[in-house]
């Protein structure tokens, strides 16, 4: 399955934030969209960084409550891995595995066309195995 089935099923919108904004605001948004990770940019066009829950809690830890009015910037990761529309699952799923990531944006042309995240990934590959189980007993039963 190709990252654009992913994205035709789960729809394109990517939830983005400001780099100034403050990680209080970043958790305000992410409640609201009910997501784990946004991505950081000045206009929804570039990408900055990208952050997540896993991020704040860890700098929760060793900076307290003060990191809630502190930019998102300054706990985003900058080094963000990307993938394209026509790529596979499986390669998206190395690529997770090995950088240890579970969101990336998808580019196309330069352009941000969206995002997926682990979930989506598990999920595509449930719908897979349930095609060919059903495939299978169709064929068994003739």
């Amino acid at each position: 399955m190709r990252i654009s089935e992913i994205l035709r099923r789960k729809g394109s919108g990517v939830v983005t934030i400001a780099p100034d904004a403050t990680v209080r605001e970043l958790l305000r948004v992410l409640a609201a969209h009910n997501v784990g990770a946004v991505v950081v940019s000045p206009d929804g066009a570039v990408i900055s960084g990208i952050v997540s829950e896993r991020d704040v809690v860890r700098r929760l830890h060793s900076h307290g409550a003060d990191l809630l009015d502190a930019p998102v910037s300054s706990i985003m990761t900058a080094a963000v891995h990307t993938c394209a529309p026509d790529d596979d699952v499986e390669t998206l799923n190395a690529t997770m595995t090995e950088h240890r990531v579970r969101h990336l944006p998808v580019m196309d042309e330069g352009r941000m066309i969206g995002i997926v995240s682990i979930g989506d990934v598990v999920k595509s590959q449930i719908s897979e195995l349930e095609t060919e189980r059903e495939a299978l007993v169709r064929y068994l039963h003739g």
